[in-house]
């Protein structure tokens, strides 16, 4: 069975895209801990980061990169905080995570955001993806 990550990859479930090429996909988190919370994952179905191949691992982190930048671009933040934990979704992402403490990083927080917002944001950190 697909996971939720495929199935939005897909188009079968509605995302705020940040980037996407032929191996990754970058979207909005629709339960952030903070705005601009953005999951990056690799197009193909691997439940755990470590199972990918090392290309695809390091490719990934890559284009996590430049996500982050446009991220940091469009979000007042000092850095781009970053959590590989992978027990939600049985699918390897990255949480890109916009920061100014150690305490933003505190995945029970969440930002509450509408949809209104959400897509806001999307579009605004899509006007600085540099891919």
């Amino acid at each position: 069975m697909a996971s939720i990550f495929t199935k939005i990859v897909r188009g079968e479930i509605p995302s705020y895209k940040i980037a996407e090429d032929p191996r990754f996909y970058a979207f909005l988190d629709i339960h952030p801990i903070a705005i601009g919370h953005t999951l990056v994952i690799p197009k193909q179905e691997v439940d755990y980061i470590f199972d990918l191949d090392d290309t695809i691992l390091g490719d990934l982190h890559v284009f996590s990169k430049k996500v982050a930048k446009a991220i940091e671009k469009a979000i007042p933040c000092k850095r781009i905080g970053v959590i590989v934990y992978g027990l939600e979704v049985p699918h390897a992402h990255i949480h890109l995570i916009p920061i100014n403490t150690p305490a933003d990083m505190d995945i029970k927080t969440k930002v509450p955001q509408t949809p209104e917002q959400l897509a806001q944001t999307a579009a605004l950190i899509r006007k600085f993806i540099d891919l």
